[in-house]
C-alpha cells in the first residue's frame, strides 16, 4: 500500500524504489494499492483526463506491467485518486468490485477533500481500500474526526457481503490524514528528528492520541512510525519547511488496518467460528526521502495477509490450445460455473503478456454466441461442457509473441476467467 500527496507536480521519471519493485520483498506481491492527493486537476487538465487518464496512473501502470501487474480498478475524485493493482492470474478471484467517493470540502460541495475506496471479493473474503484527503492545520483534529465518520457513514455499496466500509473483512486506511503533533514547539519536533529520538514526538501525534479515544477508530491498527515526520519539505529537497510560515514537521501520511471482529454467536453445528480465518502482519512501514517533487514524502506499508481461499475455481474456465500456428486453431472454449451471471455484453479478449489493464486487448469476441460442442481434441478436456468462440483471421495479431485470453463479465466489470500465456 501507498500513499503520497504529491502536491499537484508533475510524476518523476523512476517510482521503481517507491513499489519496491527492485528489491526481492516484494517481486512476489500480489497486490498493490497506490492512493494519491493533489494530484493536479485544473479544469482543462481534467478534460484531457476525461479523455486518457492522468500521467500519474499512466505512469504506475506503464511500471507495474512488465511485472505482470494489470490494473484492477480506479476511483478519482479530483486531485484524489486510488489505483489497484493485481498480478494478472489473480484477477478471476477479484471479483464484486465497486468504488465509491465522498466529498467533504466545502460542506461536501468539493472534492479537493475527502474519501475515495475500492472494494471486492478477493478468494471470496471482502476486502476495502480507502484512500482520504482529511482537512489540515494543527487545530482541525475534531474536524478530521467528524469527516472521517461522514465517509464511513456515506459509502455505500451494493449487495449483501459488506454495504459499508466497517462491514468488510478488512479495511486498509490510509492517504494525507493530515494529523499534526500537538504541544511540542518546532524546535523540539526538529531536534528530535535530529537526534532520531522519535518515540518523544509518537505521544503527542494526534492520530496516536486519538486511537485511544475516538470510539470511530476503534480497532484500526498501525504499525510504528519508525520515519521521519514526512510533511513539510521545501520541494527538490530533503529539509524540512524553510519558509515563512516554517510549518511543524508531522506525520501526516499514513496507512492503517483493521480486520472485521468476528461475529459473536455460534457457528453451523453450534461450534463457535474458528478465530484464525484472517491475520495481517505488516512487513515493513517505511518513508521514501528520494523522492522530492513534493512536499510530502511518500510512504509505503507491506502487508502479509493470510486467509483461507474459499474459492477453488475461476468463475469462468477457458481452454486454449498451447499455440495457435494457423488461423483455424484460434478456437476458445470455455465453461461457467453454476450461478456465474452471463451477460450479453460479455467478451472474451486476446491480450499481448504484460497488459496495463482489462481493456488493454489487442482483438476480443462477443461470449454471447458461444455454442455447445462434442470435442476430441486432446488439449479440450471431455468436462467442458461446450462454449466456444473463435477469433477471425483479422482479430489476430500480425507478429508472433506470447498472449493471454481473458472472459470480461460485464455483470461484474471484472475478468472473471484467464487462461496461461500461450503462443500465436
Amino acid at each position: 500500500v501507498v500513499t503520497w500527496n504529491v502536491g499537484t507536480a508533475m510524476p518523476p521519471n523512476d517510482v521503481t524504489s517507491l513499489l519496491h519493485l527492485n528489491t526481492g520483498e516484494t517481486n512476489d506481491a500480489d497486490m498493490i494499492a497506490i492512493g494519491l492527493q493533489e494530484v493536479n486537476s485544473k479544469i482543462n487538465k481534467r478534460l484531457k483526463d476525461a479523455l486518457f487518464t492522468d500521467q500519474w496512473s499512466e505512469l504506475f501502470m506503464d511500471v507495474l506491467s512488465p511485472f505482470h501487474f494489470v490494473l484492477v480498478s480506479t476511483v478519482r475524485m479530483q486531485g484524489v485518486i486510488l489505483l489497484v493493482f493485481a498480478k494478472y492470474y489473480h484477477l478471476p478471484f477479484l471479483q464484486d468490485i465497486q468504488t465509491d467517493c465522498t466529498r467533504t470540502g466545502l460542506g461536501g460541495y468539493w472534492g479537493n477533500k475527502g474519501g475515495v475506496s475500492v472494494r471486492l471479493s478477493i478468494f471470496g473474503h471482502m476486502v476495502c481500500f480507502l484512500n482520504c484527503h482529511l482537512p489540515a492545520h494543527l487545530e482541525k483534529a475534531e474536524q478530521r474526526k467528524e469527516d472521517f465518520a461522514t465517509i464511513l457513514h456515506m459509502q455505500q455499496f451494493d449487495g449483501d457481503a459488506a454495504s459499508g466500509i466497517l462491514d468488510h473483512d478488512l479495511v486498509f486506511w490510509f492517504g494525507d490524514l493530515n494529523f499534526r503533533i500537538e504541544s511540542l514547539d518546532i524546535r523540539f519536533v526538529k531536534y528530535a528528528i535530529d537526534s532520531n529520538i522519535l518515540s518523544q514526538l509518537w505521544e503527542k501525534d494526534q492520530l496516536n492520541i486519538a486511537k485511544s479515544t475516538w470510539p470511530v477508530l476503534s480497532g484500526f491498527q498501525e504499525g510504528p512510525l519508525n520515519f521521519p515526520p514526512t510533511f513539510k519539505f521545501d520541494v527538490g529537497t530533503n529539509k524540512y519547511d524553510s519558509s515563512a510560515k516554517k510549518r511543524k514537521p508531522a506525520w501526516t501520511d499514513r496507512i492503517l488496518w483493521k480486520i472485521k471482529s468476528p461475529s459473536v454467536g455460534l457457528g453451523a453445528g453450534g461450534r463457535r467460528p474458528s478465530r484464525g480465518i484472517l491475520s495481517v502482519s505488516q512487513l515493513c512501514y517505511c518513508s521514501h526521502m528520494e523522492y522530492t517533487v513534493s512536499d510530502h514524502k511518500p510512504v509505503a506499508a507491506i502487508f502479509a495477509v493470510q486467509f483461507a481461499s474459499k474459492t477453488e475455481k475461476p468463475p469462468v474456465e477457458i481452454y486454449v490450445a498451447d499455440e495457435w500456428s494457423r488461423p483455424e486453431q484460434a478456437v476458445v472454449r470455455y465453461k461457467m460455473a453454476a450461478g456465474f451471471h452471463r451477460s450479453s455484453w460479455d467478451w472474451i479478449g486476446l491480450y499481448r503478456v504484460g497488459f496495463r489493464h482489462p481493456k488493454d486487448y489487442v482483438s476480443y469476441v462477443w461470449a454471447r454466441n458461444g455454442r455447445g460442442h462434442a470435442c476430441a481434441h486432446p488439449w479440450c478436456p471431455s468436462a467442458v461442457s461446450g462454449l466456444q468462440v473463435m477469433f477471425s483471421e483479422d482479430a489476430l495479431p500480425k507478429g508472433k509473441g506470447e498472449y493471454i485470453l481473458g472472459y470480461y463479465s460485464n455483470t461484474s466489470s471484472s475478468i472473471a476467467g484467464m487462461t496461461e500465456p500461450f503462443q500465436v
